[in-house]
């Protein structure tokens, strides 16, 4: 399965947490319906995306080796986007969007390799092959707009989720499953769809994920550039909908200009978008996506971050000015006006510098938890981690001393320095204790008989942000949702008309009028709803001049379009 996925330079880069979510792309698996699909969408959208879309996307579909006539093979399109720098992999539709985000920063596309129904042929809230390879690949040809691409996923990756961020994932994802089934299940549908109405009512205030992912929404998926008065598309959810790509043009549509507040502006994934955000050019992004980040706890750090992380009840990083990074899940702080000078997480935790754990603390070392004070000391200018050597001497911070280190924040550690862990620049970063009591006020926050105490050394904290510092340091399988795509076997009756699609696909390269004029008749007779392959049918007509048949044919989509109304529009003239 290995040699199925790996097929660019660009992968090898991946980390193994990442891996998790790639699947092969089982081409066979496409029936022809699907390439019909495929074919149907993509003739739409040459018809009317060089009129609405950035000119960006008409040359990136050549270079990124998108074809017009058959569903994109992986492994050809990842021969041609390495010229480019990016790779692509396949994944079971939504995937977590810290995970979604952290592809992005390897330079990789995330393609749902799942192809939508034909009675979603205009728009599915599932993603799919359409939305992602004919979508989001053409557009990354443009190098501006690549490296936006990129940056938001590094940025992203880093954003904190909160436990309604995750539910919501989840529910968004159960009810892209459910609604892109062939079979649809109308109870479990209402029954997630009422589970999304209580999240998005929830009075907790909007998350750095749920924010970031309004930010991506807005631009990624449905952003506009040019001028506000005749802007063009760029967004892969209106390049992937021929529907939508149309409609969004309409004055009805509100055009914003692109800013942060598109930060706090909702969206449903179900419904076509009321309202757009319109960006000068691409750089432009990027200068908003700055903004966005200043104002995250990855770049501000503090007792907010902290807090931002205790919140989210999920595994996060710590960062402390002296470059340690503590890894785990926080559960408490200690403040002292408006600066954190104690933290504390529970369950394991691992220390790192400079995104490597480091040795001898692992998470095995701490899987009960790691607590420590934050701060300069009382009295003393010089803060420890500025302290050379004669400093830390002349306070008996040494080795084999007994020390009582009294924090500005009011905790105290008392105890028998054993060592210290440095950098490689000589900053210490870790003092290790025997013997130890660590307190604050009336609470005891460490105790000797419970071990080695290590107290990390940092006035203040300088970042913090979702997930380890070093992946390699958790089990992150845990990411993968339980909710699967729903495969139902096709009756008999689907698979013959799948013969009958197969059979006008053969006819492209071996024209044969008596057995085209056999297909018409059957599928007339057995599958008379059926109006995609009657169109196949009519063009591989046209192009073998077949004036009789392309005139019965036409009758025929006629008639169909009398009796659906709802698919007329699909048909044109």
């Amino acid at each position: 399965m290995q040699d199925q996925i790996i097929s660019n330079p660009v992968l090898d880069r991946l980390p193994k947490h990442l891996l998790q979510f790639v699947k092969p792309q089982v081409y066979e698996d496409y029936s022809p319906i699907d390439h019909a699909v495929w074919r149907y969408v993509m003739m739409k959208n040459i018809a009317i995306l060089p009129k609405l879309a950035h000119s960006s996307y008409l040359k990136g579909l050549e270079q990124t080796g998108i074809s017009l006539d058959k569903i994109p093979n992986m492994y050809g399109m990842n021969r041609i986007l390495k010229d480019i720098g990016w790779a692509a992999v396949a994944v079971d539709g939504f995937i977590p969007p810290q995970a979604f985000m952290a592809f992005q920063a390897y330079n990789v596309l995330v393609i749902a390799s799942d192809i939508r129904q034909l009675e979603h042929i205009e728009y599915t809230p599932a993603p799919d092959i359409i939305h992602e390879a004919a979508g989001h690949a053409p557009i990354i040809a443009n190098p501006d707009y690549a490296e936006y691409l990129r940056r938001f996923g590094e940025i992203g990756s880093k954003a904190i989720s909160s436990s309604v961020d995750m539910e919501m994932y989840e529910a968004a994802r159960k009810l892209s499953i459910l609604k892109e089934a062939r079979v649809q299940d109308e109870k479990a549908i209402a029954e997630v769809e009422q589970e999304i109405d209580r999240l998005q009512s929830s009075t907790e205030p909007l998350s750095e994920m749920a924010l970031i992912r309004n930010l991506h929404w807005w631009t990624v998926e449905y952003g506009l550039v040019g001028p506000l008065d005749h802007p063009k598309i760029y967004g892969a959810g209106l390049l992937s909908s021929i529907g939508e790509s149309q409609a969004c043009m309409s004055p009805k549509v509100k055009k914003l200009p692109y800013d942060i507040e598109a930060a706090y502006q909702s969206f449903d994934i179900t419904k076509a978008q009321p309202q757009l955000y319109v960006t000068p050019n691409f750089a432009h992004l990027s200068e908003v996506l700055e903004e966005f980040a200043n104002k995250m706890a990855l770049r501000k750090g503090g007792l907010s971050g902290v807090e931002k992380a205790i919140n989210s009840q999920q595994l996060a990083t710590v960062e402390l000015s002296t470059g340690l990074q503590i890894s785990g899940i926080f559960t408490k702080v200690i403040s002292d006006d408006g600066q954190p000078i104690y933290i504390q997480t529970t369950g394991g935790t691992a220390l790192a510098n400079k995104n490597k754990t480091l040795i001898g603390h692992e998470t095995e070392q701490h899987a009960e938890g790691f607590g420590s004070p934050i701060g300069k000391l009382k009295g003393i200018n010089l803060a420890i981690e500025d302290m050379s050597p004669r400093d830390l001497k002349h306070h008996n911070i040494y080795e084999d001393e007994r020390v009582c280190l009294e924090f500005e924040g009011g905790v105290t550690v008392t105890g028998d320095i054993v060592t210290g862990t440095r950098n490689l620049k000589g900053k210490i970063l870790i003092i290790k204790f025997k013997n130890c009591l660590v307190t604050y006020k009336d609470q005891v926050l460490f105790q000797p008989d419970w071990g080695v105490y290590d107290m990390a050394v940092g006035k203040s904290v300088t970042s913090v942000y979702s997930g380890p510092a070093d992946h390699n340091s958790f089990d992150l399988t845990q990411m993968v949702s339980e909710t699967k795509t729903i495969h139902i076997p096709k009756t008999s009756e689907e698979l013959e008309l799948d013969d009958l699609y197969a059979s006008v696909d053969q006819l492209r390269s071996s024209w044969d009028c008596a057995h085209a004029e056999q297909i018409l008749k059957t599928l007339k007779a057995e599958h008379p709803k059926d109006w995609l392959l009657s169109f196949e049918l009519l063009q591989v007509a046209r192009q073998n001049n077949e004036s009789s048949l392309v005139e019965d044919v036409k009758s025929h989509l006629s008639d169909l379009k009398q009796r659906r109304s709802e698919i007329a529009h699909l048909l044109g003239n």
